[in-house]
């Protein structure tokens, strides 16, 4: 056995160990993926492919195949037993194994949520996990850009599969940028003892705690006092009890 060959192995062990929903063939395509990957610091499936078959002595177009059929539905690859990768099944299991590398004492985590549009073909709903100045996905949905439908069933059914794999003692903050905010995801990242931090835009109103009535978002705070914090409740309509922090760097157009 080659000194790559052994290497693969061993990382077979671990994928297969870290991700238990995998078969012990899915677990070996996909080690053999990832470790391309890492190797090549690319994901580029043709770098990838020719890597691999020069140092596994294959022929490139089958690790090519090889690998792109990892990614398909058990109807669409070729041969009889051919399983559809269920993806979601490993989500639990791939945050459990971040977790597992935080520093002893480091009970918090940082999670955000976000939605990006690839060529207004399709839409990826992702779930990540902070760290160090990258996000690293955890769970997704992908759906069709122009698809009509809400997004709320496929941001639960994220939030409520990732949540039984976080220690309870931690703290976990929850971020979204302004175009995801709604009061029911709010709410959800509640339920599961997380703490929303979600972006708001300045139309809407809020009344601090003890008041009487409403005022302007957009005059919570100014140049000459950029920063405010305090309990309120957020909007007329669908009101909300929270925190409300307030900040306005002269660098942006809005607070």
């Amino acid at each position: 056995m080659s000194p790559l060959e052994r290497e693969l192995c061993e990382w077979t062990e671990v994928v297969s160990s870290q991700l238990p929903n995998l078969s012990r063939s899915q677990a070996r395509v996909l080690a053999l993926y990832s470790y391309g990957l890492v190797i090549v610091q690319s994901c580029g499936l043709t770098r990838i492919a020719v890597f691999l078959g020069l140092r596994l002595g294959r022929k490139e177009n089958s690790v090519r195949q090889q690998l792109r059929e990892f990614t398909y539905a058990g109807a669409d690859k070729r041969g009889d037993q051919r399983a559809t990768v269920e993806v979601e099944r490993c989500f639990g299991n791939l945050l459990e194994w971040i977790i597992g590398w935080w520093s002893n004492g480091a009970e918090r985590l940082v999670i955000v949520l976000d939605a990006t549009t690839f060529k207004a073909v399709f839409m990826v709903l992702v779930v990540s996990v902070v760290y160090r100045g990258c996000a690293i996905p955890v769970a997704w949905r992908v759906v069709a850009a122009t698809q009509k439908g809400a997004w709320r069933p496929h941001w639960e059914a994220l939030l409520d599969t990732l949540a039984p794999h976080i220690p309870r003692s931690w703290m976990v903050i929850v971020l979204a940028d302004r175009g995801l905010y709604a009061n029911w995801l709010f709410k959800r990242i509640a339920k599961h003892q997380g703490h929303p931090f979600l972006r708001i835009n300045q139309h809407g109103t809020f009344r601090p705690e003890g008041h009487r009535l409403f005022q302007a978002l957009r005059h919570c705070v100014s140049a000459d006092a950029p920063v405010w914090s305090g309990k309120v409740t957020c909007f007329k309509t669908k009101r909300l009890t929270c925190t409300l922090l307030a900040r306005f760097d002269p660098r942006y157009e809005d607070p």
